[in-house]
């Protein structure tokens, strides 16, 4: 059988199946159809456009988009280790921030 005719054949067994509303073990049964077969040609054509879909149209919902509020004018970086609190504005020394993190660092 050509490729054609066996792709063929698939597209009407599958278009058969969704419109008997069966579930797929009942009709392939009824219809002597390998199960694993018939999902696999239907993954195989879910593009193909001479398969009957069963497709819910689409909806669209409308979403209201806020701005997010402003950033606060002074930049702050807060660090929560454990109950420990470290605030770091900008313009900050770095190596103070390094040593600050070292020391918290050898406690825990």
């Amino acid at each position: 059988m050509a490729r054609e005719d066996v792709q063929k054949k698939w597209e009407e067994r599958i278009a058969a199946f969704r419109a008997s509303g069966e579930k797929a073990v009942k009709w392939c049964k009824a219809n002597q159809v390998d199960r694993r077969g018939l999902y696999t040609w239907m993954k195989r054509l879910g593009g193909s456009s001479t398969v009957v879909t069963t497709a819910k149209p689409t909806t669209f919902v409308k979403a209201v988009v806020t701005p997010e509020p402003e950033p606060k004018s002074s930049a702050c970086l807060r660090i929560k280790i454990g109950a420990a609190v470290i605030e770091v504005d900008a313009g900050f020394n770095p190596a103070l921030l390094r040593n600050v993190v070292q020391a918290l660092e050898d406690v825990c």
